[in-house]
């Protein structure tokens, strides 16, 4: 294996607190395929790994920021959901998914759950807020 491909493994063995019972070396294919393949596809599922690590914390980070977008929502008695803007982070996100050979249903498909997830949690705020607000 090269330097780059152990690199690579052992950066997604340190994915961060709770990654201790994740082995990354884990698959049903030892003993099916040659060991150089083996290499090979655990040296992709290492960069995989990293890649998927990334998107945990991005997500994580696009849901603080809109948190704070809910907290200003009930603050000023705002709707949830805004059709609008909706809208045209879809029409973005499509043609961004276009630029990047990615296919543009399934980012659609991607963000719509992102933006179900970010109304539900704007209503629980909302909901708090008015309780203290009675």
């Amino acid at each position: 294996m090269s330097d780059t491909q152990s690199a690579s493994t052992e950066d997604a063995q340190e994915d961060g607190p709770h990654s201790g019972d994740y082995d990354p070396r884990a698959s049903s294919l030892r003993g099916e395929v040659e060991q150089a393949v083996m290499d090979e596809l655990l040296a992709v599922r290492g960069s995989i790994d990293n890649i998927d690590a990334t998107l945990v914390y991005l997500l994580a980070e696009r849901f603080k920021a809109t948190q704070r977008v809910g907290h200003l929502k009930a603050v000023h008695r705002l709707p949830a959901g805004d059709p609008g803007r909706e809208a045209a982070q879809i029409d973005r996100l499509r043609r961004l998914a276009e630029d990047a050979q990615l296919d543009p249903a399934f980012a659609e498909k991607f963000l719509n759950f992102i933006i179900s997830e970010v109304i539900r949690h704007h209503e629980a705020i909302s909901r708090s807020h008015a309780a203290k607000d009675a």
